[in-house]
């Protein structure tokens, strides 16, 4: 099944989405994406949908068609100050305050956001299987986090964080176990399945 492009028939109507809300380390990025009324994809999709492969490729076709894009990081600090609900929307609203091109309408995945800069706007539950904007932004999120978790993963191999993105996976939290935690880690979640509290 295609995904629609837009929500409503606005020239400039803006996907956001965000990835990594449930890592252990790591931030949590949010894209915004307005495409061309005239793009066309067979194979876009909610990025957890696709391959590394097919995320690249996609990723650079949106970079190049897109009318306007931009991607936001909030890190684990600011994250265990505000929590990582209210981190994921600032997120957003960063991505879409950095486009070119103020929006007229936002399509927002998921179900919670708060308004900004007076632009009307909707939440869509699973939105990233559903509308190309939306799917645009998961794959540009998605992308720019998996390449600062590259990034990271050389100063600190031992987390196999270029495999595991950060997410709670058995071997992440292994070593964890092992080794402790970092400057990535978000000292505010569950890091251990047995963890009451952590003394930091």
């Amino acid at each position: 099944m295609s995904l629609q492009l837009t929500l409503t028939k606005f020239k400039h109507e803006c996907g956001t989405d965000e990835a990594g809300r449930g890592c252990l380390a790591g931030p949590v990025t949010a894209a915004a994406v307005i495409l061309p009324q005239d793009f066309i994809s067979d194979i876009l999709n909610d990025s957890k949908q696709l391959s590394e492969n097919k995320r690249d490729k996609l990723r650079y076709i949106i970079e190049n068609e897109a009318i306007s894009y931009a991607y936001f990081h909030i890190y684990p600090d600011e994250i265990d100050k505000i929590n990582i609900l209210n981190a994921s929307i600032l997120a957003m609203h960063k991505s879409i305050a950095l486009l070119k091109i103020k929006p007229e309408f936002i399509i927002v995945d998921g179900n919670k956001f708060k308004p900004i800069n007076n632009i009307p706007h909707e939440t869509i539950i699973k939105g990233d299987s559903k509308f190309l904007n939306i799917a645009a932004a998961s794959i540009i999120a998605k992308t720019q986090r998996d390449d600062y978790m590259y990034k990271i993963h050389e100063e600190f191999p031992m987390y196999n964080w270029k495999q595991n993105k950060g997410y709670p996976t058995k071997e992440h939290r292994e070593a964890i176990r092992k080794y402790g935690i970092t400057k990535y880690h978000r000292k505010t979640f569950r890091l251990l399945p047995e963890q009451l509290k952590l003394d930091f």
